[in-house]
């Protein structure tokens, strides 16, 4: 069993900051990517930025330019960095991690419970 444990989310004003942090522990062999999904209600979940372990990023275009994702291997966590936020990146955030839990070429994807931020005045 993988779990994944957000922080860092709430309530900010436009151009605002916030930085998220997933941890994740458990039956860790390996992870080969962590990254962070976002979905506002009544919307599909979105792939907001990603993270591979030899170091390839992917961000939304939405995002490209204010956010950014970075590792601590060492910690198996992944963090969000968020400036100048937009009430448009309002929405829960979930972090996600692909993992292998032994000497295998098993991947599984795992998922966070989400942290909800809000972009507001």
């Amino acid at each position: 069993q993988v779990q994944l444990v957000e922080s860092g989310g709430g309530l900010v004003q436009p151009g605002g900051t916030l930085r998220l942090s997933c941890a994740a522990s458990g039956s860790i062999f390996s992870i080969d990517a962590m990254g962070w999904y976002r979905q506002a209600p009544g919307k599909e979940r979105e792939l907001a930025a990603r993270i591979i372990t030899g170091g390839a990023i992917i961000y939304t275009e939405s995002v490209k330019g204010r956010f950014t994702i970075s590792r601590d291997n060492g910690k198996n966590t992944v963090y969000l960095q968020m400036n100048s936020l937009k009430p448009e990146d309002t929405a829960v955030y979930y972090c996600n991690a692909v993992v292998r839990s032994s000497n295998s070429n098993v991947r599984l994807a795992y998922w966070g419970q989400g942290t909800q931020v809000t972009v507001s005045s």
